[in-house]
């Protein structure tokens, strides 16, 4: 991943150094379990407990030789020991295990710490939302359907739908988190040729996994393939909030602006401009997330027991989804936090085509005194129709006879009330907070 969209969260996860030292965490807890088991002296385990050190310098050394990581890493650990104590105690390390047994163990390791990251960081955004609901959730505005005025809204409607949405995503993450933390420390191809079930299980509970019930030389990769495909659902409903956010500040619009700083710079050749350019970020970013998600579906399948098809590009795809859905949360929430609302603006859209947008109040009044819906329907568009064409649409219905005859000024009046019409607004806002 590129500096531009690398977070602190997730580097602290998985940069090179850091995925060592959770190799170096597995290794330790595999000598730890071997030690309680009585097959290695306690006195060797504490030399690896108090030795044992991560030289990455040293690690691309010996890679060069043995052109495999895990293996690099493991001579130099046992090299790190034995240059402390002068002793073999370091043969210990790697024992009766093989690479994936240490690799997929602490993948999964960085994976559960990576999904509390990310629930941390939707706690933020879900706070934005609110402390923006609580601000401007009851100014009316206009719906919007086919990018066609509807019917009003409040923006307070806007927010709980993103609000319920991210309330699931989050949700999903905590369910993923489960599935994900989950070891092996079952050997080559996973038969426990050298680890028993038993020993494998202390293993694991040591560092806050389960073991996989049946793990090949790998973890099965259905587990990182569902959480690849919720975090692109995820990034999805960043884009579909970060595509309104959009919208609305279409010059025409205008009912929202992303925060602009003294002296910021919308474009080198137009002064004027003030440009959506952290949404559109969003929107750019959310189809790199999809792609990760369908390169990891490819990575389910091996031939036999495994094959080295997954790890190359793992070692692309799931720290930068990572980056990527972190730095996404952590830049609408930005947004979000300084954006500026124009309650006017929205009054005057929401007023642009005069009471047209109540057209279906209308026809509904109609049926329920009696009219068929087909005849309230072509009375109802008629107006409609004329509104199109420049005449007011309130006074047009007012003035229709067939429309008199079945409704009384109070009754009309209600057909044509904002309040009435919102009414119910609040009930999305609190049902939001359940997500489902």
């Amino acid at each position: 991943m590129i500096d531009r969209y690398c977070t602190p969260a997730m580097d602290a996860i998985w940069a090179r150094s850091a995925k060592y030292e959770t190799w170096k965490q597995v290794e330790i807890a595999i000598c730890e379990g071997h030690a309680e088991d009585g097959v290695i002296p306690e006195s060797d385990l504490e030399a690896i407990r108090q030795h044992a050190r991560v030289d990455l310098a040293r690690c691309d050394e010996i890679e060069k030789e043995t052109r495999h990581d895990l293996a690099a890493f493991v001579r130099q650990l046992e090299e790190s020991v034995h240059q402390a104590t002068g002793g073999a105690e370091g043969r210990w390390i790697h024992f009766g295990v093989t690479s994936y047994d240490v690799i997929d163990t602490a993948l999964a390791i960085m994976l559960r710490n990576s999904c509390d990251a990310l629930h941390e960081k939707m706690g933020g955004l879900l706070d934005a939302i609110v402390s923006l609901n609580d601000r401007y959730g009851s100014c009316p505005c206009i719906g919007r359907t086919h990018g066609i005025h509807a019917e009003p809204i409040t923006f307070g409607f806007k927010l709980a739908s993103w609000r319920a949405e991210m309330v699931r995503s989050r949700a999903r993450l905590e369910r993923h988190r489960s599935e994900i933390s989950v070891g092996k420390i079952s050997g080559a191809v996973g038969i426990h040729a050298h680890v028993n079930p038993a020993t494998e299980a202390k293993i694991l509970d040591r560092l806050g996994l389960q073991a996989d019930p049946v793990s090949t030389q790998i973890v099965n990769r259905d587990r990182m393939a569902a959480l690849l495909s919720d975090l692109a659902v995820l990034a999805a409903g960043l884009e579909r909030m970060a595509t309104e956010l959009r919208n609305l500040q279409r010059t025409e619009i205008l009912e929202v602006q992303e925060a602009f700083a003294t002296g910021q710079t919308g474009s080198s050749a137009m002064p004027h401009k003030r440009n959506p350019w952290n949404s559109e970020t969003v929107v750019g970013l959310s189809r790199l997330v999809r792609a990760n998600a369908h390169a990891m579906l490819e990575s389910v399948a091996t031939w036999h027991e495994r094959d080295l098809t997954n790890s190359s590009l793992e070692r692309v795809i799931l720290p930068d989804t990572f980056h990527l859905v972190d730095f996404m949360i952590g830049r609408v929430t930005t947004i979000l936090q300084g954006l500026v609302v124009l309650p006017a603006r929205m009054e005057e859209n929401l007023r642009l085509m005069g009471d047209l947008v109540f057209s279906e109040h209308l026809m509904v009044a109609l049926i329920q005194k009696g009219m068929t819906r087909q005849d309230a329907y072509k009375i109802a568009q008629k107006h409609a129709a004329a509104a199109w064409d420049g005449a007011d649409f309130q006074t047009s219905v007012r003035s229709d006879e067939s429309v008199q005859q079945r409704l009384n000024a109070s009754e009309l009046d209600q057909v044509f009330s904002l309040q009435h019409h919102l009414r119910h607004a609040e009930h999305s806002w609190v049902a939001s907070a359940r997500g489902f």
